[in-house]
């Protein structure tokens, strides 16, 4: 299936060829990126969202493959335990904001109680009303503390949904990928879009917008982020000092291969 651009009309899927030769760019820019982090102090989160298999671990993992973690740090929360959920409802997610020199991705995140918990009954109406009314003061109230908060929505069509559903379901290296909770959001297609529209409709503000990410094209999809992600933090380019390696000692030099010649060695396969 062809992905479609913002009028709607179909385009053609990305060579790998071009999607290798952009990515590189764009992951030397967030190794910049990270350099002025370090030296900046500055604070990020990434808020990823978007349907099942919409394409948020490609994303993340082009985001991250090339960074250092204690920079780029992921959360991906397991489910509530009891004492979680005898807490603050966003407790669990304020204790993982980033400290200074660090962007913290949250792969899911307090947009739980607006889509999976209020579409499977999670929580009560009235929680997933409460949580709608407040969002947007918290995160103002996390702005104006000097934290930069990007919140993207990783958009895929119905058809391309079904696509990768099957081929998670015949493919043995990606069945893990397809939970029962996965099989349940199948089929409440129209459920999840009206929690969508509604969580914008809350959400999507002057000082904390959400952005549309078209992902039918998953290539596309994780340049467009990085892209996205590059343009919203005024970073610089961090000049570093020539690195030039020393001459290795001679001084106690022995034969530092046959020492170890007798030991376990994993048995060559390949």
């Amino acid at each position: 299936m062809s992905a479609k651009n913002d009028s709607g009309a179909a385009m053609e899927k990305l060579k790998r060829k071009i999607y290798e030769k952009e990515l590189r760019a764009l992951q030397v820019e967030l190794c910049r990126l990270q350099d002025w982090m370090k030296v900046s102090g500055e604070r990020v989160v990434i808020v990823l969202e978007g349907r099942d298999a919409a394409g948020k671990g490609g994303v993340i993992k082009a985001l991250t493959e090339r960074v250092s973690p204690r920079v780029f740090r992921v959360v991906a929360l397991p489910a509530p335990s009891d004492r979680d959920k005898s807490q603050i409802y966003i407790q669990r997610y304020v204790e993982r904001l980033p400290a200074g020199g660090e962007i913290v991705i949250f792969d899911r995140s307090w947009y739980n109680r607006a889509g999976v918990e209020y579409v499977m009954g999670f929580c009560t109406p009235e929680q997933h009303q409460r949580f709608l009314d407040i969002c947007p003061a918290f995160e103002k109230f996390v702005i104006e503390g000097g934290l930069r908060l990007i919140k993207i929505w990783l958009e895929v069509g119905q058809d391309e949904q079904d696509r990768r559903f099957r081929a998670r379901i015949e493919d043995p290296v990606r069945r893990w990928k397809l939970s029962p909770m996965d099989i349940q959001s199948y089929s409440r297609w129209y459920d999840y879009s009206r929690a969508r529209d509604l969580m914008f409709e809350y959400t999507d503000t002057e000082h904390s917008p959400w952005h549309i990410v078209r992902s039918d094209d998953k290539k596309r999809a994780r340049l467009n982020v990085i892209s996205h992600v590059l343009a919203q933090i005024p970073y610089n380019k961090v000049d570093h000092p020539h690195v030039k390696l020393p001459p290795r000692s001679e001084k106690r030099a022995y034969d530092d291969i046959a020492s170890i010649a007798d030991r376990r060695y994993v048995t060559e396969k390949f």
